[in-house]
């Protein structure tokens, strides 16, 4: 008698059943740990096909912005200068600036990042011959001193808003383009230096200084990206510093800014040049940590000047407090951060064209939003910059929505490579 019938008679049930486990159960257990641990069913992982954070985010900052400016206009009507306007007139206008953001957005979203590609150039002519149609008498529109819209009946038009833009695509193509030159000072870094001078001509004409510094940090920052040589850049950086301190110098109204900035508390400077400066920083001072809550600035009470539009972030701070700001620093950073990620993606990709477009989006945004809070907090001369996605103007919202729907797109076409799609 062998020993499995010494131990195991076939007469005691079940006992048969066990021994064909000890013979075949290890074996069987083996597979179903190994099925267990890989997945019996191989699912592949379900990926979005756009950033949902990236878009709450940016939701975020249109909706903070339309309360805020509601709160920030409602009492412009009682100044003399919009007495003829209603409590409500911004926020209606604000509204419907927003709904055709949205729609041009969606529109801008099936467009084709290689489209943007092909036709950056003319794209870029285009609004060049539009800052220089805005010079024309009878054509540009002027406030407070300066002609910079187009008016179109219902919202004036900033070719300059349309030029942060053309210069994120148009800086993207050349650097693409021009990638074998940039080592080079004629070939290389000339052209564009040609181009962003004549632009900031043209933008100094009207005058929009703000904006020239937001298009020349897009240019010569996705230049950098791009991987110009170290030592041009260097040299850029010296020229663009010595053109400020120029245009400083030869101006008698920017130097008085400056020299307001510098001390802002100074009897003469505080009534003046420094007005909105010392006003905004009083706002950010009673706001303390919490706000003073909704509608309960000072400051918006006609002692502010443009409280709805380049210094609407006192307001924020007057009302929602540290904690409002730090909420909305939180918010532009993730903006800026995903825009980064985004264009990264797109180079490692091979996406030379898209990365460099989505970095410079993020370049767009990030240094705009860092001047405007700036000059909010005095950090920085007062310059009239608007804050993105919040404050009150069109044509600025208008473009912030275009480049979110064409930073979007890219990243949209990321994921469809990166399921293993074509485009």
């Amino acid at each position: 008698m062998s020993l499995r019938e010494k131990l195991f008679p076939e007469n005691r049930p079940g006992l048969s059943r066990f021994w064909n486990f000890s013979r075949g159960g290890i074996d069987n257990f083996r597979s179903g740990l190994r099925d267990a641990v890989s997945g019996v069913e191989q699912t592949r992982s379900r990926m979005m096909e756009y950033d949902q954070l990236l878009v709450w985010a940016v939701l975020s900052l249109a909706l903070i912005g339309l309360v805020m400016v509601y709160s920030a206009s409602i009492t412009l009507a009682d100044g003399p200068k919009y007495a003829n306007y209603s409590s409500n007139h911004f926020l209606i206008r604000h509204v419907i600036s927003l709904v055709i953001a949205l729609g041009v957005g969606i529109w801008t979203f099936k467009i084709p990042t290689k489209v943007w590609d092909r036709y950056s150039p003319i794209i870029f002519g285009f609004t060049v011959l539009l800052l220089i149609a805005v010079l024309i008498p009878g054509v540009g529109k002027g406030v407070n001193g300066a002609k910079r819209w187009i008016p179109l009946g219902v919202m004036n038009f900033q070719p300059s808003e349309l030029m942060k833009f053309a210069a994120v695509i148009f800086a993207a193509t050349y650097t693409v383009q021009r990638q074998e030159y940039l080592h080079s000072f004629v070939k290389g870094m000339l052209p564009m230096g040609i181009a962003v001078a004549l632009v900031g001509a043209l933008l100094m004409a009207e005058p929009d200084l703000g904006a020239f510094v937001v298009v020349a940090l897009i240019a010569f920052g996705i230049l950098f990206l791009g991987g110009i040589n170290a030592k041009l850049f260097g040299g850029l950086i010296v020229v663009g510093l010595l053109s400020g301190a120029s245009m400083i110098a030869l101006s008698p109204f920017r130097r008085g800014r400056m020299l307001a900035f510098m001390d802002p508390w100074q009897v003469d400077n505080a009534a003046n040049k420094g007005y909105q400066l010392t006003h905004s920083l009083m706002a950010f001072g009673r706001g303390e940590w919490f706000g003073l809550g909704l509608g309960g600035s000072v400051e918006k009470l006609n002692y502010l000047p443009e409280a709805h539009t380049d210094f609407i972030m006192a307001v924020i701070g007057e009302e929602l407090g540290f904690c409002g700001v730090v909420v909305m620093l939180f918010l532009f950073y993730w903006v800026v951060r995903r825009a980064f990620m985004i264009g990264r993606t797109a180079l490692q990709l091979d996406r030379s064209f898209a990365g460099l477009a989505a970095k410079g989006v993020a370049i767009w945004i990030g240094w705009q939003s860092f001047i405007n809070m700036g000059v909010n907090l005095g950090l920085l001369p007062t310059k009239g910059l608007t804050l993105p996605f919040v404050s009150y103007g069109g044509s600025g919202i208008l473009m912030n929505a275009v480049a979110i729907a064409m930073l979007l797109r890219i990243d949209y076409e990321n994921r469809i490579l990166m399921r293993g799609g074509k485009l």
